[in-house]
C-alpha cells in the first residue's frame, strides 16, 4: 500500500492506494494558494499526511509533481506556477519528515502510466497523454512505459513554440491554451478600448444575459477557465472568441505530436478539459484534424482522461507498485 501525492498549480490531492486500478482508500484535496509559495504546499503535506500514516500501513510515497523534476537526485528542477520549487530536494525532505522511502516523478509522467495501463490507452501501444489545467503538460507512453523517462523533460506540448515568430521563451503553447492563460487572454481583450465602459454598462443592464463582465460581476480578477467557458456557451462573442483561440493553439500543438509519432490515442485531462464535449473536445478534435499530416488523418483518437481529476495519484501509486514490488 502507497501514498500518492499530487502538486499541482491550484490543488494538491493525496491518495492510498495499491497501483493496481483499483479504487483508492482514502483520498485527500487542498486548494493550493500560489502565492503562499511552496512552503503552503508542504505545510499542507505536512499537516495531512501524519493522519494518514496513522491509518493505513504505508509502505513508501511517491510524486507526481506539476513540473520538471530531476528522479535521480530526487529534487524539483522548477515549477512554472508556484514561486519557490527551485532545486527543492522533495525526496529527501519528505524521507526525512515521515520516514518513508520515497520517489518523485512529473505529474505528466505519472498520469500517462495510469491512462497507458489502467485506463483509456490499454489497448493502444502508443499512448500520448496531455493535461489541460494550470499549465499544459505532455507524456508518452510506448507499451506502457515511459519513453525517454531518463531524459531531463519529454513530451512537453505546453512549451512548444506556436510559430516562427514565438521567439520568447514564454511564448508557449502553454501561455495560450492553460486555463491560465485563457484567463489572462480575456482579461486583456476586455481591457481593450473597444470593450468600452459603455458596452460594459450595457451588459450589466442585461440582467438575463450570461457575458464575460457578468460572470466575473465586474471583477476581472474573478475570471476563470470554467466562467469564460460559460460565457461562450451563453453566445458571448468575447468568450467565444477567447476559448477558440486557446482551443486552436491546443490542437495544433496536439497535431504536431500525432504527425511526429504516430501515437494511436490522445488521451486528456485537467480542469479546462472538464469545459466538456461541446466546447472543449468536439473543436479540439475539428483543431486537430486541421492540422495533423494527411495520411495520419483518420488514425488517431482524442478522449478524456478514464481516471479523470485521480489519474495523477493512480499512476504515482501505479509506478511506486512497479518500483518497489520486490521490497513489499
Amino acid at each position: 500500500m502507497f501514498l500518492g501525492i499530487e502538486i499541482g498549480g491550484t490543488k494538491l490531492q493525496l491518495g492510498i492506494g495499491n497501483g493496481d486500478g483499483t479504487p483508492l482508500l482514502r483520498l485527500e484535496r487542498r486548494a493550493v494558494e500560489p502565492t503562499h509559495g511552496s512552503a503552503g504546499i508542504r505545510s499542507h503535506i505536512q499537516q495531512v499526511v501524519p493522519e494518514l500514516l496513522k491509518q493505513f500501513p504505508v509502505d513508501g510515497i511517491v510524486y507526481g509533481f506539476g513540473g520538471p523534476v530531476d528522479r535521480r537526485t530526487g529534487c524539483v528542477t522548477t515549477s512554472h506556477q508556484i514561486d519557490g520549487w527551485d532545486d527543492f530536494p522533495l525526496v529527501d525532505w519528505t524521507q526525512q519528515t515521515f520516514g518513508k522511502p520515497c520517489l518523485l516523478y512529473n505529474d505528466c509522467d505519472a498520469a500517462t502510466i495510469a491512462e497507458a495501463r489502467l485506463g483509456a490507452g490499454l489497448q493502444a501501444r502508443l499512448v500520448y497523454f496531455v493535461t489541460v489545467g494550470t499549465g499544459v503538460g505532455g507524456g508518452l507512453a510506448v507499451d506502457g512505459q515511459l519513453h525517454a523517462a531518463s531524459r531531463p523533460a519529454v513530451a512537453e506540448i505546453g512549451h512548444l513554440r506556436p510559430g516562427l515568430q514565438a521567439t520568447d521563451p514564454s511564448d508557449t503553447v502553454e501561455s495560450l491554451a492553460s486555463g491560465w492563460g485563457i484567463v489572462k487572454a480575456a482579461q486583456r481583450r476586455m481591457a481593450e478600448p473597444s470593450y468600452s465602459a459603455s458596452a460594459r454598462d450595457s451588459q450589466r443592464r442585461q440582467s438575463a444575459a450570461v457575458t464575460l463582465w457578468s460572470v466575473c460581476h465586474g471583477d476581472t480578477e474573478q475570471l476563470t477557465a470554467q466562467r469564460v467557458a460559460e460565457a461562450a456557451e451563453a453566445g458571448d462573442p468575447l468568450a467565444e472568441a477567447v476559448l477558440a483561440e486557446a482551443i486552436r493553439a491546443l490542437g495544433w500543438a496536439i497535431a504536431q505530436v500525432i504527425t511526429l509519432t504516430a501515437v494511436e490515442i490522445v488521451v486528456i485531462s485537467g480542469g479546462v478539459s472538464l469545459i466538456g464535449e461541446t466546447r472543449f473536445f468536439a473543436p479540439l478534435r475539428r483543431e486537430v484534424t486541421r492540422y495533423v499530416f494527411g495520411p495520419l488523418q483518420n488514425a488517431w483518437q482524442l478522449v478524456p482522461a478514464q481516471w479523470g481529476e485521480e489519474v495523477v495519484v493512480h499512476g504515482a501509486l501505479a509506478l511506486a507498485a512497479e518500483a518497489w514490488k520486490a521490497d513489499v
